[in-house]
C-alpha cells in the first residue's frame, strides 16, 4: 500500500493520470456535439492533452496560447492562399513556412510557438475548401479539450510539486554536507588537490543545486490558481526558504573552498602557530557541515542533534578565529585567505539560521 501511495506522488504518472481522464473526458464531450463536430471528435483529446502541464498556471497558460498559435497559423495560411489564389505549391508552402516562422518569434507565445507553422501548414493543405469550418472543428475541439484539460489538472489532486522538491533540496543537502567533509578530510591528510582537480569534483554538486532551484521554481509556480496551495503553505514557505538558504550557504562554500584549494592557507606561514592551521580549519568545515545536514530541530524544548551540530560548529569556527588573531603573520597571503574564510563561515551559519537556543550557565 505504501508503494501505491509513493508511486502516486510522483509527477509524471500524477501528469499521465490528469492526461488519460482529460483525453478520454474530452472525447465524450466532442461526441455530444452536432454532427459537423463530433465526426471530428479526435481534435478534443489532442487539446486535452497539450494542457495537462504540471502546474495549474502552466496548464491555462499552454491551453491559450496553444489556440492563439494555431489560429494565427489559420490566419496567415488563408491570407496567403488568398493572394496567391492557386492550389498549394512547394513556393506556397514554403513562403507560408517562412512567414510562420517569423510569426513565431512573438515572445508571447514562449513554447507554443511551433503550432503556428504547424497550424498553417494543416490550413494550406488539408482546410482550403471550408477555411471558417476547419476552424471551427480543429481550433474549436482544440479549445474545448484544452479546458477540459485545465479543468482537471484543477480538480483532479492538482500538483503542487512538492515531493520533488523536497527530494531535490535533500539531495542537494547531502552533496553540500559531503563536499564540505572531503575537503576537511583532504586538509587532515595534507591531500588538497590542485583547483582544475577539485573543479571537477565540484560539477556533481552545481548540478544538483541547478535541480533544487529548478523544483523550487516550479513550486512557486504550481502555487497559482491552485486550490490547494492554501493547504500547503506551510510546506511550500519551508520549501523556498530551504532553497534560498542552501543556494546561499553553496555560493560562500565555493568561494571558501578556492580560496583552500588556491592559497592553502594551512601550508603558509601560518604553519609556525602551534595549533595546527589544517586541523583547526578542518574542525571549522566539518562543523558547517554537520549544521547543513540537520535543517530542522526536533524538538522546541529541550537540545537535539541539531543544537549539537550548532555548538560543534560555532566552537571550532572560534578556534579559527583565536588563531587568527593570535597570528604574526598578517602580511602573508595565507593569513588573509584563512581571514576570508573564517568570514565565509560566520556568513554561512547565519544563512542556516544557527543559532545557539540553550546557552549553558556562565
Amino acid at each position: 500500500m505504501r508503494t501505491a501511495i509513493e508511486l502516486l506522488r510522483r509527477p509524471w504518472l500524477q501528469r499521465g493520470v490528469r492526461a488519460a481522464l482529460a483525453a478520454g473526458l474530452s472525447w465524450q464531450v466532442a461526441l455530444l456535439l452536432p454532427p459537423g463536430l463530433s465526426e471530428y471528435a479526435y481534435y478534443a483529446p489532442l487539446g486535452a492533452v497539450i494542457a495537462v502541464h504540471p502546474t495549474v498556471a502552466d496548464s491555462a497558460s499552454a491551453a491559450w496560447r496553444t489556440v492563439l498559435a494555431i489560429l494565427l497559423g489559420f490566419a496567415l495560411a488563408v491570407a496567403v492562399w488568398e493572394v496567391t489564389g492557386a492550389a498549394p505549391n512547394a513556393l506556397t508552402i514554403a513562403l507560408i513556412v517562412a512567414l510562420a516562422i517569423g510569426l513565431e518569434q512573438w515572445r508571447l507565445l514562449r513554447e507554443q510557438a511551433s503550432w503556428v507553422s504547424f497550424a498553417a501548414v494543416l490550413m494550406i493543405t488539408v482546410g482550403t475548401d471550408d477555411p471558417a469550418a476547419y476552424v471551427v472543428r480543429y481550433a474549436g475541439l482544440t479549445l474545448l479539450g484544452a479546458a477540459v484539460g485545465v479543468l482537471v489538472t484543477t480538480l483532479l489532486f492538482p500538483p503542487m510539486q512538492l515531493t520533488t522538491a523536497v527530494r531535490r533540496i535533500a539531495g542537494a543537502r547531502e552533496l553540500l554536507a559531503t563536499h564540505l567533509e572531503s575537503i576537511a578530510a583532504a586538509l587532515r591528510h595534507g591531500e588538497v588537490p590542485a583547483p582544475g582537480d577539485w573543479a571537477e569534483q565540484g560539477r556533481e554538486l552545481d548540478r544538483s543545486l541547478d535541480q533544487m532551484r529548478a523544483a523550487e521554481t516550479l513550486v512557486e509556480r504550481a502555487r497559482r490558481a491552485n486550490p490547494r496551495a492554501r493547504r500547503w503553505q506551510g510546506t511550500a514557505g519551508s520549501i523556498r526558504e530551504q532553497s534560498r538558504a542552501l543556494d546561499r550557504v553553496a555560493v560562500l562554500v565555493d568561494d571558501l573552498t578556492m580560496l583552500v584549494v588556491e592559497f592553502q592557507p594551512h601550508r603558509r606561514g601560518l604553519d609556525r602557530v602551534d595549533d595546527g592551521t589544517g586541523w583547526v580549519l578542518a574542525d571549522a568545515l566539518e562543523g558547517l557541515a554537520g549544521v547543513v545536514r540537520i535543517p530542522y530541530h526536533a524538538a522546541d524544548d529541550a537540545p537535539d542533534d541539531r543544537d549539537a551540530a550548532i555548538a560543534g560548529a560555532l566552537s571550532a569556527l572560534t578556534r579559527l578565529t583565536t588563531l587568527l588573531r593570535a597570528s604574526e603573520v598578517a602580511d602573508d597571503e595565507g593569513f588573509f585567505a584563512l581571514g576570508a574564510v573564517a568570514v565565509g563561515m560566520h556568513r554561512s551559519l547565519e544563512a542556516l539560521e544557527a543559532r545557539v537556543r540553550f546557552p549553558q550557565p556562565a
